[in-house]
């Protein structure tokens, strides 16, 4: 009766049911799996690369960046939004400094060089927040972040000095940014001479793309090839 009402041969429909996945399909569906899992304990932000350390250090699973690839185009799997509004740079700040970092970004113990920058978040329809993260230089990482709606001085100051409560420095340590005007406020400035931090600043639009951490994500769960494929903790 079913294969006379959608038109369909009875031993084809006979072969359908009776039809076994492959040993390949078997295993495709479980690296579908294993893929969502990754996926949304990453917040949506990773890519292949990272998909396949995670793949073989968690999990003990070792397969191509191109079969990795193949899977999440099967997938569909959202991307996260990477649009980023345009910051007002201020033309005439109060401060200015050299780049004492001048590009070495491989320091030989932690607390000689710190970092810093800003992160846009989405976090629904005409709705973001601003992340400001500090890390430490030897390890990348985090060792302090903040969430604001307002991308300001205090929002600066605030993630610094809960860097400086956790590490409690004792040495001058090199504290890298961009040209941001946060970065060069009196307030900020003041902080830094506080706690013997030495102000350094990356040539004008040249900036550390590396700050697009949660730390629980980021320091506990992404690989990072400085550290052999280890999570900074």
């Amino acid at each position: 009766m079913l294969c006379r009402v959608l038109h369909v041969n009875r031993s084809t429909y006979c072969n359908f049911i009776n039809k076994r996945p492959s040993k390949r399909e078997v295993e495709n569906q479980r690296l579908r799996k294993l893929l969502l899992e990754i996926y949304m304990k990453a917040k949506k932000r990773i890519g292949t690369r990272a998909f396949k350390i995670i793949l073989l250090r968690d999990y003990g699973v070792n397969i191509s960046e191109g079969r990795i690839l193949r899977l999440l185009k099967s997938m569909t799997l959202p991307k996260m939004s990477t649009i980023k509004p345009c910051f007002k740079s201020n033309k005439s700040p109060v401060f200015s400094s050299d780049n004492l970092l001048k590009q070495e970004f491989n320091p030989n113990s932690p607390n000689q060089v710190w970092t810093t920058d800003f992160t846009y978040i989405s976090i629904g329809a005409k709705r973001h927040v601003y992340l400001c993260a500090i890390l430490d230089l030897y390890s990348r990482k985090c060792i302090a972040w903040k969430v604001s709606d307002r991308i300001d001085a205090k929002l600066t100051c605030d993630t610094l000095e809960i860097a400086i409560n956790k590490r409690k420095p004792k040495e001058p340590i090199i504290f890298h940014s961009d040209q941001g005007s946060q970065f060069k406020s009196a307030s900020f400035r003041k902080l830094l001479d506080e706690h013997q931090l030495l102000a350094s600043y990356s040539i004008q639009e040249v900036q550390l793309s590396c700050f697009e951490y949660i730390e629980q994500f980021y320091n506990n769960y992404n690989p990072h090839s400085a550290n052999n494929g280890l999570t900074p903790n």
